[in-house]
């Protein structure tokens, strides 16, 4: 396993397409963790035939580098958009795991069922219980997305 790797465009779509077929279509809406989870949640949606996409705005890591000590949630969902529903939270990787453990734990508190999807799982670097429910691939060190190859 490379410690970096480079994805094209063709090579994302591959992975999204791979992940909607382990995760199937039996979701109400679409929750996309920002940044890294806009494209793959819009990708995914596409491939489910979602039309609802909410949108988690959670920063965890920070542009200058390194973590703050826990993910900070800067808006969320209303609640009543989540209850009784099934509800697809999609991420670009389960790194530490700590900003998806967060979000799933408020989707759980606002009365809805989450599935987490990510395209990459790090298993040797979570820092949680449990793993993603779904992911497309597994990888060891760093990824760049073609949405962030500029960056």
């Amino acid at each position: 396993m490379p410690d970096s790797l480079l994805l094209t465009w063709d090579d994302l779509d591959q992975l999204v397409a791979t992940l909607a077929a382990e995760v199937g279509r039996e979701h109400d809406l679409v929750l996309a963790i920002t940044r890294g989870g806009l494209v793959p949640a819009g990708m995914l949606a596409y491939r489910l035939d979602l039309r609802e996409i909410l949108v988690a705005g959670v920063e965890f890591y920070r542009s200058e580098g390194g973590t703050h000590p826990e993910p900070l949630v800067l808006h969320f969902a209303d609640a009543a958009l989540l209850s009784g529903k099934r509800v697809l939270v999609v991420d670009e990787v389960w790194e530490t795991g700590e900003t998806m453990t967060e979000v799933l734990g408020r989707v759980r508190m606002a009365g809805a069922e989450p599935v987490s999807a990510v395209l990459h799982y790090k298993p040797g670097r979570s820092r949680v219980p449990g793993r993603p429910d779904h992911y497309a691939a597994t990888v060891d060190g760093w990824v760049t997305y073609p949405y962030k190859a500029g960056a």
